[in-house]
């Protein structure tokens, strides 16, 4: 039987980061397993917009799920957006109709050759175990991006309300479905990158439905998104997760109620 002295327990710290990609500090908000005995596995949570996991609770949320015996130890770190997020958002390479995202390579630069670094040499624990990449919004299609693109750092990717319309072109100048810049990645990627995905909307999610078929555009994106995936070979439930939620909205509160699922979907903790 499990005794509380061997339940993980949960400390937050802040740290900065000077970026060179990004030419200037970025704010991280960490949240690391403590009380281990030394031979867990533990696993990594990179999440987007970490100005928001105060909110979210992100702290009691850990504390409850090692406490039912739901989750692995796993080092959470939130990365605090700054106002020029609409430019550092996006897919790399790739900015939409109105160019935001013109600085999505340079935050995939920062993921990828600098905090990734910086959490193996710094986090106090050793990551051994799967690594996930979190967003919200424009900061899910973000992680997905850097997620598609580099599955030797990822193994799994978690969108909540993720901005899959972000397309090439507006709707008042030829658009078509085709220019949604993110379900184009999936198709013209000559690969199937190793990583699984958990997306999630909610029914409240927005009003727009500019094909009117009655289903709102944030849930025809996304199961746009998972019909991509699937036609590249990717299967239900074994890869992709869809999680619709009753009742969700575009905010802060939803995506808190939604974090607990994706954690216990990402790190399960495994029985013994």
């Amino acid at each position: 039987m499990y005794t509380t002295l061997l339940l993980p327990s949960v400390i937050k710290t802040t740290l900065q980061l000077k970026s060179v990609y990004l030419k200037r500090e970025v704010e991280l908000e960490i949240f690391s397993p403590d009380n281990l005995l030394g031979n867990e596995r533990v696993n990594l949570l990179l999440v987007n917009d970490g100005q928001d996991l105060a909110q979210m609770k992100m702290e009691e949320t850990l504390t409850s799920l090692y406490q039912r015996w739901c989750i692995e130890p796993t080092v959470v770190i939130g990365i605090k957006a700054s106002d020029e997020r609409i430019l550092e958002y996006g897919i790399a390479g790739k900015p939409d109709f109105k160019k935001r995202g013109s600085k999505a390579q340079a935050y995939t630069d920062f993921i990828i050759k600098e905090l990734m670094p910086f959490v193996q040499s710094e986090v106090d624990v050793t990551i051994n175990g799967k690594r996930a990449f979190a967003g919200f919004s424009l900061g899910g299609i973000t992680a997905f991006d850097i997620a598609w693109n580099n599955d030797n750092y990822f193994d799994a990717v978690g969108v909540f309300s993720g901005s899959f319309w972000w397309r090439k072109k507006d709707l008042n100048a030829g658009y078509t479905d085709d220019d949604r810049i993110v379900h184009e990645m999936i198709r013209d990627t000559k690969t199937n990158p190793a990583v699984k995905f958990w997306l999630m909307t909610g029914t409240n999610d927005e009003l727009a439905d500019r094909n009117h078929n009655f289903i709102i555009d944030s849930i025809d994106d996304t199961i746009d998104v998972v019909k991509e995936l699937m036609k590249k070979g990717y299967q239900r439930p074994q890869d992709i997760f869809y999680y619709e939620m009753v009742g969700g909205k575009h905010d802060v509160p939803t995506w808190a109620k939604a974090m607990p699922k994706f954690l216990e979907w990402a790190f399960p903790k495994t029985r013994i």
